[in-house]
């Protein structure tokens, strides 16, 4: 729901296939906010989700958009959907490039706390991802498996 606003983007901006140019980064820009007017249309608790969905791109460093809020500036919502959104991102399979794994998400979302993420949400989703992390590396880490003889 937070990046409802992109259907409202240019096919051809969405569905680039290299990096976006500066005119095409501030015309993206404005999904979020494309995004909250879709959703005041609605109204009800859609309609409430509007501002969420404003604040999902906002930094808790004040260098995100499309306001540049600050840390508390910014809905919790918006704080733990930013910080999810990155992780899934990270975690899957794009067109573009493979996943990181989960250990090296975790690493990424506590290397940018503070700036890009809440801290406080960057630990709790740290520890609810937790077990993921400890499958994973108990995956990497197991010994290959032995041929069976057969006698």
């Amino acid at each position: 729901l937070h990046d409802i606003g992109k259907v409202a983007m240019p096919k051809e901006i969405i569905d680039k296939p290299g990096p976006l140019d500066d005119d095409e980064w501030a015309v993206m820009k404005t999904h979020t906010i494309e995004g909250q007017r879709m959703l005041d249309r609605i109204g009800g608790v859609l309609g409430e989700a509007g501002v969420v969905v404003r604040a999902s791109h906002e930094h808790f460093d004040g260098n995100g958009y499309p306001d540049s809020l600050v840390a508390e500036q910014i809905p919790i919502e918006a704080r733990i959907i930013s910080a999810c959104d990155a992780f899934s991102a990270m975690t899957t399979d794009r067109s573009y490039r493979r996943s990181i794994g989960f250990a090296a998400a975790v690493a990424e979302l506590q290397r940018c706390a503070h700036t890009q993420f809440d801290p406080q949400v960057v630990i709790a989703l740290t520890e609810l991802v937790e077990p993921l992390v400890v499958d994973e590396l108990a995956v990497e880490m197991a010994p290959p498996p032995q041929l069976l003889a057969v006698g």
